[in-house]
């Protein structure tokens, strides 16, 4: 059998001593689109920082693991080889007054903006634009980022994240802030992203953010798997009103899924 994209079996994390994951078992495979859905404050934030090796577990007394491709450990810099992130801290990069083809550069870096001292050679700069062409972002490249929409935004950012060639884009919340249309068009390019081998995994609270291309959805609560599933069979409506605590009905069109 394949190994794992990411593996967590029986993970604790806490921030400012408080458990914000609590023994947490979840694998998705590579080359699987899945989705992490719950509501606000269930972890699932921190669930992607403790990917991203932003947050680590708490050692238990118990076995656990965290791996990632198999691996326990990894260099910061070669795992952003294999995993392209996009979270909303990195929205913040679009505050500043960089173009979106530096930001886009900036993803062989790990820095913000392209600096003196970073060497851009042809193939990265052949790269860039290719990734941004791909993305239908090329008219964006010599626009500075904090004069941009939000959906433009999050396009370059998910060219940032492209650039390596990574096995899965991981995304947070990737509708934050949008509008109907940016949202739109922001799902649309991740069904082209699913379907061109890129592995999707997604962190949202909106159950339409779920694009048709992903089977597989986990259920967060209280820093808990509530459930983990086939999208037929945990998109229900009993089972979305124990998630959110509120009476729902669950209405599907076009493989899309809404809370009614």
């Amino acid at each position: 059998m394949s190994v794992p994209l990411i593996d967590f079996q029986n993970v604790t994390l806490k921030r400012s001593e408080r458990i914000v994951l609590d023994s947490i078992t979840l694998s998705i495979a590579a080359g699987e689109h899945a989705a992490i859905l719950g509501p606000n404050g269930s972890g699932k934030s921190s669930l992607i920082k403790a990917i991203t090796r932003d947050l680590y577990p708490i050692q238990k007394d118990e076995p656990w693991s965290l791996r990632i491709l198999g691996r326990d450990t990894w260099n910061l810099f070669d795992l952003r080889y294999h995993l392209g992130i996009v979270s909303n801290d990195w929205m913040q990069l679009c505050t500043r007054p960089f173009s979106g083809r530096e930001i886009v550069l900036s993803g062989f870096f790990g820095s913000v903006g392209v600096w003196p001292y970073h060497t851009v050679t042809p193939a990265m700069e052949k790269k860039a634009d290719q990734v941004m062409d791909v993305l239908e972002i090329s008219h964006l490249a010599a626009r500075d980022t904090d004069e941009m929409s939000s959906g433009e935004a999050r396009r370059v950012l998910i060219a940032r994240a492209l650039v390596h060639d990574p096995q899965a884009l991981v995304l947070d919340e990737p509708t934050t802030s949008l509008d109907l249309r940016a949202t739109y068009e922001l799902r649309e390019l991740l069904r082209k992203l699913a379907n061109s081998g890129i592995s999707i995994i997604m962190v949202t609270h909106h159950l339409p953010d779920i694009i048709p291309e992903m089977s597989r959805v986990f259920l967060i609560r209280d820093g808990r798997v509530f459930e983990d599933g086939a999208k037929q069979d945990v998109l229900t409506a009993p089972t979305l009103t124990g998630l959110f605590g509120i009476p729902v009905e669950v209405l599907q069109r076009d493989g899309y899924y809404h809370i009614l």
